[in-house]
């Protein structure tokens, strides 16, 4: 088969690689019909993820049609429509049964990182009874293809984790993928204002198309929170940038007993300021998906509440997949969010 085969900082080659078997009765394998580029795929090719193998098929977030399946798997059989979740959680580890699938003990972030990926032909998938859902008849491959990344992680570990309730006062520091993902799914709990912080004005744009109440750059940011909140502060900021400065702001503009929700993956430290922080009682929160909430998002997508596929801004052939690197790495210039490449 043909897939994306990472060889090294800097180095990626879309070219002939094994096909997939089964390695055990837990494992299925998929046909991938559309996949896309994560920002963290971009972390391991500039070598910011360093125990990603040389060799290794990058991609965590893939659609496609069952093939094959192990003996053990009993949801999905040969010719259903699915979508692998980015965590593969065996079921039965400390987490698995606390329902942290992200911090599984034997799988965990493992495709397209620790093992290969889906920015591929065909794809193992391993664990599927925990990490794979069904696609109803009636939702395109499109419509739930971010479900088995971002759209769960800025929902679980942005909104969920941030605890955004009626009525607060948000700021979502990055308008990347991530962070209008965070947009989009925050406006299930209605806050009174989502505010995102950007660099980058057609991000900022896109931002207020996807709900927010306000899109600012970073020196924007106190005049319009405060503004907001008669200087208390946000209610929940959520940090979806993965760089010091971005999470600095998010800490910055928390009023006292609110939350912080880091969702960014991040290559170097941050300056967390307990000399301001220590007294004002914040709760901060790190992590990544369970995807726990594919189920209920995709019952959402299905009655129109979310529309996930506003944030594609490209789609090419599955084979210009270095194409498609290229663009999403030039986002400045090509004003890419989300990639989609199909079969």
């Amino acid at each position: 088969m043909k897939a994306l085969v990472y060889d090294g900082p800097g180095k990626i080659d879309w070219r002939d690689h094994p096909d997939p078997v089964l390695q055990r009765d837990t494992d299925i394998l998929m046909r991938v019909t559309k996949t896309t580029i994560c920002g963290s795929d971009t972390h391991i090719i500039k070598g910011g993820v360093p125990d990603t193998p040389q060799g290794t098929v990058l991609g965590h977030e893939g659609v496609g049609v069952v093939q094959e399946v192990g003996s053990a798997v009993t949801n999905v059989v040969p010719g259903d429509r699915i979508l692998a979740a980015c965590v593969s959680a065996c079921g039965y580890c400390r987490f698995c049964t606390a329902g942290q699938y992200g911090q599984c003990l034997n799988g965990g972030w493992a495709l397209g990182h620790l093992i290969d990926g889906v920015q591929a032909e065909y794809a193992r998938i391993p664990f599927a009874q925990n990490s794979v859902y069904k696609i109803p008849d009636e939702l395109s491959d499109e419509q739930v293809l971010f479900l088995t990344d971002i759209l769960a992680t800025g929902y679980e570990v942005g909104v969920l984790r941030g605890a955004v309730a009626p009525g607060d006062t948000v700021a979502i520091v990055g308008a990347g993928p991530v962070g209008l993902s965070t947009t989009l799914t925050a406006r299930l709990f209605s806050p009174a204002n989502i505010v995102v912080i950007d660099l980058v004005d057609s991000r900022r744009k896109k931002a207020l198309e996807l709900g927010a109440t306000h899109a600012v750059s970073p020196e924007e940011a106190h005049e319009v929170v405060n503004g907001l909140t008669d200087g208390l502060g946000a209610d929940v900021t959520i940090e979806a940038a993965g760089f010091p400065k971005p999470f600095e702001l998010a800490a910055a503009l928390v009023r006292p007993g609110g939350h912080i929700a880091n969702i960014g993956v991040h290559e170097e430290p941050a300056t967390l300021h307990l000399e301001t922080l220590w007294a004002k009682q914040i709760t901060l929160t790190t992590g990544i998906p369970s995807g726990l909430t594919i189920p209920q998002l995709m019952k959402a997508i299905a009655s129109g509440t979310l529309d996930p596929t506003s944030m594609i801004s490209h789609r090419f052939d599955l084979g210009d997949m270095v194409m498609g690197y290229e663009t999403f790495k030039n986002a400045a210039e090509t004003d890419a969010l989300k990639v989609v490449l199909s079969s």
